[in-house]
């Protein structure tokens, strides 16, 4: 699939060809000197013509953020929690992109567009706040996780309202699906061979008989954003076959049967019971969406056969490379249902004691919730009276946002589910009608995953879902009378 087939626009070919052999015979010269910054220098050299073939077309920065953020690790460098990301450099070209095609730009305020902004504006709003009731550098840190959610928020109104409305959507499906499915398959890889970890990664591990073992992460900084990458191509998956637009996207149905059974075992090697969860809501918002063309018994007999193949696929997959750790994760979900009432506190992993201590905090300083203590401060400060984490997108925005950051992301879930619902029940062409149903489908699992999980903050997949939902939006707008 080539990047050209995203968006249209044209490159002097020859002079592409000229000019990266003239950077790359410059780098190769400077790299073989001794002088100090020369390897530095050399390599700003061979980036430079990348960076003009990716400006020269106004949709080549979306396509290579995407591969970017799916197929691509941190650096190894000491700079946040995982180290920065080779992704926010092609971030900044797409906002270069943006500033100098001003006049592409034709900003429509519906209700999504309105609520992603009023929620990135609470958010940025209580940055003042953690330098308060922190320190400036822990203020600089909330600013900078203001700033990596406000990619998302970017790279929605770039495809839904600026130079990216040429977007074709059929060739940017394939592109997250191919990218995300080999994201998967090597967060199995790495799963199995327990690759050494490129940066710095979040602890978590799963103990079985022969030892102690990295949870499945692939490229990412923790196992959560890896099943949150899962849900949303599985979904993508159920609905493209529901839809039956398999055709038209050109992913022929073995290709999704195959992409279906390897993102699957890679959400078991995540070991992440929120992700499930949020995979088997999606799926029964998709069936209730899809009732009708789900009603006939042996549709649904069909479907529900070809789910369980699946899912017996990539148990078979799982077994094959661990089978201790298959029979550790059905044990750990049996008892999620089992003691989830006797025992919730151990079942969530003691995040009850977090959202209780939390919830004593707003009780004892209910002034505080007026402005909130600042955005992403509680994990890093004693702003709330020790370092807590909350696991809980509704329960910390309370706390650092405030009151207002609440509203604004319970207008935001309303305004996407409203939205997609919208587009799923009267979209005026098939296309349309897919987009709504994934995305009204997923975001049902993601308001559950919300409740035990800081979900907002996985920035590196969060611009799928925000892509896809420019996607509708702009098409939706396309459809509607002027």
């Amino acid at each position: 699939m080539s990047i050209e087939a995203i968006t249209r626009g044209a490159w002097p070919a020859q002079r592409d060809r000229l000019s990266a052999a003239l950077m790359l015979g410059l780098a190769a010269g400077l790299a073989s000197l001794s002088l100090p910054g020369a390897a530095a220098f050399a390599a700003v050299v061979l980036l430079a013509p990348l960076c003009w073939w990716i400006l020269a077309s106004p949709g080549r920065w979306i396509a290579v953020f995407l591969l970017a953020v799916l197929l691509l690790p941190p650096l190894p460098l000491p700079w946040g929690d995982a180290g920065p990301h080779p992704a926010i450099l092609v971030a900044a070209l797409g906002l270069w992109a943006g500033l100098a095609r001003l006049s592409a730009w034709r900003l429509r305020l519906d209700f999504v567009p309105l609520a992603l902004l009023v929620f990135f504006s609470a958010l940025l709003l209580s940055v003042p706040q953690a330098a308060l009731s922190a320190t400036p550098e822990i203020a600089a840190g909330s600013l900078a996780r203001v700033g990596l959610f406000g990619i998302s928020v970017y790279l929605f109104f770039y495809v839904a309202s600026g130079p990216g409305r040429d977007v074709e959507p059929e060739p940017l499906a394939r592109l997250l699906f191919w990218a995300g499915t080999a994201s998967a398959a090597f967060a199995c890889a790495d799963f199995y061979f327990q690759f050494p970890a490129p940066a710095r990664f979040a602890q978590q591990m799963v103990w079985l008989p022969e030892g102690v073992f990295r949870r499945a992460q692939g490229v990412f900084y923790e196992a959560s954003t890896l099943g949150l990458l899962c849900v949303f191509l599985l979904v993508m998956i159920a609905s493209v076959a529901v839809t039956r637009l398999s055709g038209r996207l050109r992913l022929r149905p073995a290709w999704l049967l195959g992409a279906a059974i390897v993102l699957t075992a890679a959400l078991i090697f995540s070991f992440s019971r929120a992700a499930m969860l949020s995979l088997a809501v999606s799926l029964a918002a998709l069936g209730w969406l899809e009732r009708r063309r789900l009603g006939a018994r042996l549709r649904l007999a069909r479907w529900g056969l070809a789910a369980g193949a699946c899912t017996l696929a990539a148990a078979a997959v799982v077994y094959r490379a661990a089978p201790d750790f298959l029979a550790v994760y059905v044990l750990r979900l049996t008892r999620t249902v089992e003691y989830l009432v006797s025992e919730p506190n151990l079942i969530l992993s003691r995040r009850l004691e977090s959202w209780g201590f939390l919830l004593r905090y707003i009780a004892e300083n209910p002034a505080s919730t007026l402005f909130g203590v600042g955005y992403k401060t509680l994990p890093y400060s004693d702003a709330a009276g020790r370092p807590v984490v909350a696991d809980n997108m509704y329960l910390s925005l309370l706390v650092e946002t405030g009151w207002l950051g609440l509203a604004a992301l319970l207008l935001l879930n309303g305004a996407i589910l409203l939205s997609s619902y919208r587009l799923a029940a009267a979209g005026d062409s098939d296309l349309r009608r897919w987009l709504g149903v994934w995305m009204f489908s997923f975001w049902c699992g993601a308001t559950v995953q919300m409740l035990s999980s800081d979900l907002l903050t996985f920035w590196r997949v969060l611009p799928l879902p925000f892509t896809v939902l420019a996607l509708a939006a702009r098409d939706a707008a396309r459809a509607s009378p002027e």
